[in-house]
């Protein structure tokens, strides 16, 4: 089992940064892939972004790339996503996951979850 815990949420204005960690426990996070997803009010679950297990290398939407980077600390068993340039669009509740095996953009697929962290952006 693997627990997944976010934090960084909160209100920022259009414009700014913020950066979500997912502080991982339960088992070495060097062997499992992670990813981020959102879901905005209304709307489907979103991938975000995913990093492999050693961390060398991301996958992003086309949309995503250039204002959110997804990292990871293994040392620590902890993800970041560093979000700039926020736009209200970008409002929603993320939420970070975790799978066996190679990264994947199809949420199902995903076999841990934390239970979110509210972002807010304000035009």
């Amino acid at each position: 089992q693997v627990q997944l815990v976010e934090s960084g949420g909160g209100l920022v204005q259009a414009g700014g940064s913020l950066r979500l960690s997912c502080a991982a426990s339960g088992r070495t996070v060097s062997s499992i892939t992670m990813g981020w997803f959102r879901q905005g009010p209304g709307k489907d679950r979103e991938f975000v972004a995913a990093i492999s297990r050693i961390g060398s290398t991301t996958r992003q939407p086309d949309s995503m790339k250039g204002r959110f980077t997804i990292s990871r600390d293994n040392a620590k068993n902890t993800m970041y996503l560093q979000m700039n340039g926020l736009k209200p669009e970008d409002t929603a509740v993320y939420y970070c996951a975790a799978k066996e095996g190679g990264y994947s953009d199809y949420a199902p697929s995903y076999d841990y979850w934390g239970r979110g962290t509210q972002v807010t952006v304000s035009s």
